[in-house]
């Protein structure tokens, strides 16, 4: 199995060394390199693309959340864990709203970081236990919405009828417009919400509240 590639991203030399120290005793995490500005990390990770980056929010050049914004735009399968003295709700919706797969206070725990690391690498999101996890809830809960009001008002109402168990030909007599343009809403809304199975549709639907489960 091939270790996980880090960049450490800070601007205190000391800071550095202490991250990598500790990220040098995981046996699954390898580092590539470090930055101390925030040019220099964004270039480092565009020539180097480490599968996660340990980021500090406050560096000269570009912050921690240029970075990431630049990250995520060129390189989104880059994994980017935000660092920060900062261990307030608020902060971690702010990094993970900007895209960051993880976010972990300076002050956390040594075996935090890597569970932070290994989580982020498999594709899911960190939260130091630090931060209230209702910011992980909150968070979720922005992202359903986001999703729902892509969605048109009729495109809304097919999907609240094929949750209730309607087929094509019932929501097209129910709504008075043919298959073929129910077909073609459920298409539309299966792209903008990346659902791609009626059964995963109907979860979203109880999710965000269009149906009720008795």
């Amino acid at each position: 199995m091939k270790p996980i590639r880090a960049l450490i991203a800070d601007d205190h030399a000391l800071v550095r060394a202490g991250i990598r120290a500790l990220v040098e005793k995981i046996d699954t995490v390898s580092v590539i390199a470090e930055a101390g500005e925030g040019r220099e990390a964004l270039q480092l990770i565009k020539e180097l693309k480490p599968d996660v980056v340990l980021l500090d929010v406050t560096m000269p050049g570009l912050s921690g959340l240029e970075v990431l914004a630049e990250t995520r735009k060129l390189l989104p399968d880059v994994r980017v864990i935000i660092l920060t003295v900062h261990d307030e709700a608020e902060y971690a919706m702010q990094a993970l709203r900007a895209g960051a797969a993880g976010f972990l206070p300076k002050s956390a725990a040594a075996n935090e970081l890597q569970l932070a690391i290994e989580t982020v690498s498999r594709g899911e999101t960190y939260v130091s236990g630090e931060v209230s996890k209702k910011t992980l809830l909150e968070y979720s809960r922005g992202l359903i919405e986001h999703r729902l009001a892509r969605l048109t008002p009729r495109q809304r109402e097919i999907l609240t009828l094929i949750a209730e168990g309607l087929n094509t030909k019932d929501i097209g007599r129910r709504l008075n417009i043919s298959g073929k343009t129910v077909e073609s809403h459920r298409a539309q809304l299966m792209e903008r919400l990346n659902i791609h199975d009626v059964a995963s549709l109907v979860r979203f639907a109880i999710k965000v509240g269009l149906i009720k489960v008795e």
